[in-house]
């Protein structure tokens, strides 16, 4: 570590800011609770007239009360139950098993191993939290996951089937196999079953060690069914919100946290971790780095590139931002390299400056290419999962995961 950079993961000062952040964005997100789940919020954090709950958010806002609740926060054992209790009720599928996008099956589109994903990191988190009816919405959402998702012969998630089971889509993502990584990270802590372990594993060997580093570590994100890429997919509709054409930067930075996380959760398990998730972490963080970061003559992210690393979308998003400065904790616990506090601290800086709105309450979610708030991708204020993780992560250990780690940190004590 360079002696003249400013080591912040030790400071308490920056400790005491993020956890005064982190109840800044808890208490904001409390307004939306609906009857049967979490709703969307606007720009001010109103729920807006006839707004409904969204399968989605439930579970993200789940496993951030749950979380906040292992913490110690008092109240918030109550917002996680009530997710649990929306995710056992009528956002469950009682007929055919798995989770409807809105509750009774409202404008449903059939079931999504991207929201499958949530629903079980959800779950496991709240086991963790203690949460009544935890323990049966983690093994239903197991027996889903095993039964209609995971494929052994291909090592990683199918994606989508019509509500019966049927009519699987024939595309892979790269989006919901790497959020099925960080499920599977944390259904390996609380089950204490390694195939979850052994799962995430083969998940990132097919799309950041096969695929990601024959494309200098850009994330390759659309499939069809045979894993072959498909590199103009979504070419008319390069902005959509879980499948964007071309490159996600964003996504890089996500997956090289996530290959720091596997790494140390293998070692804790005792298994033996491959010599290159270091240095695939190492080069998606750089890739994101150099090709989106004030490429357009502003500062901040963008968020899409196309294949001749050109920007496409240059909306600002605060997904990316809070994933970037995860990413560069991650590196910097795991290296103790300064290059990853400078990345860090510039990181945190562009938030502090742009992205937290100290009017309103919590972080504007999207900006234009200007850096103004915006909402052309994202309207409003709908999500605590990526912002309140990333004022999290900073403060623990590489192994094990979220809730795990933080109630044995409580434990300790």
């Amino acid at each position: 570590m360079n002696e003249t950079c400013l080591h912040w993961l030790d400071s308490p000062v920056h400790a005491a800011w993020r956890m005064a952040e982190g109840q800044r964005l808890l208490s904001f997100a409390k307004a939306s609770r609906l009857p049967d789940g979490f709703g969307n919020l606007d720009a001010n954090g109103r729920l807006l007239p006839g707004a409904t709950a969204e399968t989605m958010n439930t579970a993200r806002m789940t496993h951030c009360f749950a979380l906040a609740h292992i913490q110690g926060v008092p109240g918030c054992l109550a917002y996680a139950e009530h997710g649990v209790a929306a995710l056992a009720g009528a956002m469950r599928d009682a007929t055919y098993g798995g989770w409807f996008a809105h509750p009774g099956g409202q404008d449903d589109s059939g079931k999504s191993a991207y929201l499958h994903a949530f629903v079980a990191l959800a779950a496991s988190s709240a086991v963790v939290a203690g949460a009544a009816a935890a323990k049966d919405l983690l093994a239903d959402a197991i027996r889903v996951i095993e039964e209609h998702f995971w494929s052994e012969g291909e090592g990683a998630l199918r994606e989508t089937f019509s509500r019966a089971w049927q009519l699987p889509e024939a595309y892979r993502g790269a989006n919901s196999n790497m959020h099925a990584t960080e499920a599977f990270l944390a259904l390996a802590d609380v089950t204490g079953d390694p195939v979850w372990l052994q799962r995430a594993l083969r998940i990132v060997e097919r799309i950041v060690h096969v695929q990601a580093a024959a494309s200098q570590y850009r994330v390759v994100e659309h499939f069809d069914a045979l894993w072959q890429a498909l590199p103009d997919y979504n070419l008319a509709h390069p902005a959509d919100h879980f499948r964007p054409y071309g490159t996600t930067p964003g996504h890089g930075m996500e997956w090289a946290r996530l290959l720091l996380h596997l790494e140390a959760s293998l070692r804790l398990a005792g298994l033996e971790a491959p010599g290159w998730l270091l240095p695939c972490a190492r080069g998606l963080f750089e890739s994101a780095c150099t090709l989106a970061w004030n490429v357009d003559g502003a500062a901040g992210f963008i968020y899409t590139l196309d294949w001749n690393n050109r920007p496409v979308v240059r909306a600002r998003l605060h997904w990316v931002h809070a994933e970037g400065c995860a990413a560069a904790a991650a590196l910097l616990m795991r290296t103790g390299e300064a290059q990853y506090q400078r990345w860090y601290q510039r990181i945190w800086d562009f938030i502090d400056n742009h992205f937290i709105d100290r009017e309103a309450g919590s972080w504007h979610h999207e900006l234009d290419a200007d850096n103004r708030p915006a909402g052309t991708i994202w309207p409003g204020k709908p999500d605590l999962y990526h912002a309140y993780q990333a004022l999290l992560l900073p403060g623990l250990a590489l192994a094990p995961s979220l809730a795990t780690q933080l109630a044995r940190n409580v434990t300790k004590r």
